[in-house]
């Protein structure tokens, strides 16, 4: 996609390009996570940053185990030996 250019209004606003938004999956009142990097403004959409950390943590688990079994094991220990 060609690069595009947005004027921030006097609120500090700006418009995503529809066809940004598209790409996106976002809709007016969704949430975007949004960092500064390297001089960039990155926006992401909410689901796209679950989607990355869910990776990120299959990658630590090499997806062959549950952290939330595991958690609810370690819980359920604790409340036996309450």
């Amino acid at each position: 996609m060609a690069a595009s250019t947005a004027r921030i209004d006097r609120h500090g606003r700006i418009v995503i390009p529809v066809e940004y938004r598209r790409m996106l999956g976002v809709e007016p009142g969704d949430e975007v996570a949004m960092r500064l990097e390297d001089g960039e403004l990155r926006l992401i959409s909410r689901a796209e940053a679950i989607r990355r950390a869910q990776d990120l943590v299959t990658g630590w688990t090499g997806g062959e185990r549950s952290l939330v079994d595991e958690l609810l094991e370690e819980r359920r220990a604790e409340a036996a030996r309450d």
